[in-house]
């Protein structure tokens, strides 16, 4: 329900001024934004160094430029020594990165001693660095955001290599037709190269470039149902998943067969090979029933398609289908990719636990709002809009800049708005006198 138009003490709406936004409005948009804020921060502690917990499965990372800076070892700090140890940095963020300890404070920081926990080892062996330590991302090593770059485009996060890459340079197009949940990136496909029999099966179809001598479209869309036709990409010819399944069958007949090897017609033959009827191809196919044979891994071999050099998308679910026989645990090992059967491992995961944890301390704005009148919580809202603006107007001169915001820049703001409003209260009290 709408704020039925009522206008706020001593002023009147203009007729292109924006409609007031009802309550639930204001508490829906609020819980948005809150959610998205704790989706990373959420599940890492603002108060202690997450270096005594070890190797933390997934945190919120960042790095110090004014530390750590390029051309020097690669380091990175936990959330809670951004606030502690690093006020004043020029820091930027990591988002989250897996199996990672907190250096803070280590080997690689020359002249800085963490103030939350200072009994650091020198060095964290099993820690991971790429680019993104130095605010390069995707394999045109550009920062984000980038002032160079006009082109509007998504950064979309590997789940393997954890690097960051512009959607349009991952070979296929991100998918809008349909929701995917994860991204694997052509390199690390390449590397992981078992990923590709259970990409024909499982993964979310890209919108990739063709040429125009093989279609009248630009773009095709590959649909998640397999059909019968031929899609194209990179110029190959790739069978859907069930032409691929009678084209595995089929070299199983022989292309030539001598007059006396035909069998006469009609047959009664059991076998899985196709009938002959006067030197013609019968319509009738018999099929062999398929043994599993106990690895899903194999069985996906069999019918899958070639490589493609393309980024591949995942659903929601995928993990849950990898196959966990004996040689493929050690095939996964092998690969350094044994986080691919956690459920717990995914970017989602670690995000709902940040909501979780963020509901169950968040205040009941609705109690506190229940005890007022009608023209009270008319005023509150429209407050509560103006402290809104002047807030996400003054955040945003940091996300533009890639800095983090750190507790005395808050504490500024709200500082000035205090001053700001006592100023107003002083100038009201004086005309009314």
């Amino acid at each position: 329900m709408a704020a039925s138009g009522e206008e706020r003490p001593g002023e009147k709406r203009s007729a292109e001024e924006e409609p007031v936004l009802s309550l639930l409005d204001v508490l829906e948009e609020d819980d948005a934004l809150q959610d998205e804020a704790c989706a990373v921060l959420g599940g890492s502690d603002a108060e202690r160094c997450s270096y005594p917990e070890g190797y933390v499965k997934r945190q919120a990372l960042y790095a110090c430029n004014t530390c750590t800076p390029d051309k020097e070892e690669p380091a990175a700090i936990c959330l809670a020594c951004t606030y502690k140890c690093h006020e004043g940095h020029d820091l930027f963020e990591l988002y989250t990165k897996r199996n990672f300890r907190c250096d803070c404070g280590n080997a690689k920081f020359k002249q800085l001693e963490c103030k939350l926990y200072p009994e650091k080892e020198k060095y964290n062996t099993a820690n991971k660095y790429n680019d993104n330590f130095f605010g390069l991302y995707c394999t045109c090593k550009r920062p984000y955001p980038d002032p160079e770059d006009e082109t509007p485009d998504e950064m979309i996060q590997c789940i393997v290599c954890e690097d960051w890459f512009h959607g349009r340079h991952l070979g296929a197009i991100p998918p809008e037709h349909v929701e995917y949940q994860e991204m694997v990136c052509q390199g690390c496909m390449d590397r992981c190269s078992f990923l590709w029999a259970y990409s024909a099966k499982l993964g979310v179809p890209g919108v990739t470039k063709i040429t125009k001598a093989e279609t009248d479209h630009e773009d095709v869309k590959i649909d998640d149902c397999p059909t019968e036709t031929a899609d194209t990409q990179n110029g190959q010819i790739i069978k859907s998943e069930e032409v691929k399944v009678e084209i595995s069958k089929l070299p199983e007949v022989k292309k030539e067969v001598k007059e006396e090897e035909k069998p006469s017609c009609p047959s009664t033959s059991g076998s899985s090979d196709q009938k002959y009827c006067n030197g013609q191809t019968s319509q009738a196919v018999k099929m062999e029933t398929k043994v599993p044979t106990g690895c899903k891994l194999e069985d996906y071999r069999k019918v899958q398609g070639p490589a493609t050099n393309t980024a591949i998308y995942w659903p929601s679910n995928w993990r849950s289908q990898l196959c966990r026989c004996a040689e493929c645990m050690k095939l996964y090992t092998e690969s350094d990719v044994l986080f691919l059967l956690d459920e717990c491992d995914t970017v989602q995961a670690y995000e709902n636990k940040g909501k979780s944890e963020e509901q169950e301390t968040r205040d009941p704005l609705m109690t506190a709002l229940s005890s007022m009148n009608r023209v009270q919580q008319v005023e509150l809202i429209y407050e509560y809009n103006d402290l809104k603006t002047e807030l996400t107007d003054y955040l945003k001169r940091f996300a533009e800049e890639g800095k983090v915001v750190q507790r005395e820049d808050i504490q500024k703001f709200f500082e000035d708005l205090r001053s700001r409003k006592r100023r107003r209260v002083d100038s009201m009290q004086y005309y009314c006198s």
